[in-house]
């Protein structure tokens, strides 16, 4: 298996990421980098970083995806994110709920690829708490 390449683009988009304490979607990564890389570009980042385990998918629900670091996944692990996601109707910002594990089971003919759990609501910050 080839190493993963690493560019100026795919770092930049890497560090907003990481940097960032909810998950981002396109078109706010593409704000943040622009001059590094054009939009299209972007997009192929992101779907290396999910790749190589270093970011996951959230589908908002609104059905726009957004991208998070992931905190429990390597490249020697499943990507595994059981964990809850909060999408706030005032901020439109998404948060990773880590200590909130869900547990599916499935029948055994079926496989779970992705598993997307985003719950609606209002954050406490939009609260005003």
């Amino acid at each position: 298996m080839s190493l993963p390449r690493n560019t100026k683009a795919k770092q930049a988009v890497l560090d907003e990421i990481n940097r960032s304490t909810y998950a981002l979607s396109q078109p706010e990564l593409f704000e943040r980098v622009k001059g590094t890389c054009d939009r299209v570009t972007v997009y192929r980042i992101l779907d290396r970083l999910v790749a190589e385990n270093k970011i996951h998918r959230i589908v908002n629900v609104d059905g726009t995806l957004n991208y998070a670091a992931c905190n429990q996944c390597d490249t020697h692990n499943t990507h595994a994110h059981d964990h809850l996601h909060f999408s706030c109707l005032e901020c439109k910002k998404i948060e990773c709920l880590s200590e909130q594990s869900v547990h599916v089971q499935l029948p055994s003919h079926y496989q779970i690829k992705e598993l997307f759990l985003t719950i609606s609501g209002i954050c406490p910050t939009c609260q005003g708490g």
